[in-house]
């Protein structure tokens, strides 16, 4: 399975809730996560999308401490059985 197809699944599963999932592209800090979660009563969650057995970058291992410091919560997301799992942690925040 590729990245593109767990991606667009995530999008998806995020519409379900009654959310939206878009891209994060940001020019002049590379590393950042894939995916801002936007989930109805102010639920937020970042997302780094890989394809299956892929890890982060060290870059983007690096962004994503930087952020988890700050108190925000970034997942990792390699196989499209555990969207389901992270959508609920992100509600349940």
């Amino acid at each position: 399975m590729r990245e593109k197809t767990i991606e667009q699944k995530l999008v998806s599963e995020v519409k379900k809730r009654g959310g939206i999932c878009p891209k994060w592209v940001c020019p002049s800090f590379d590393g950042m996560p894939d995916r801002l979660v936007f989930l109805p009563g102010r639920h937020f969650g970042m997302v780094e999308v890989k394809a299956p057995g892929e890890k982060p970058r060290p870059l983007q291992v690096s962004r994503h401490r930087l952020l988890q410091r700050l108190g925000f919560k970034v997942y990792v997301l390699d196989v499209k059985e555990e969207i389901g799992g992270i959508l609920d942690e992100i509600q349940s925040a």
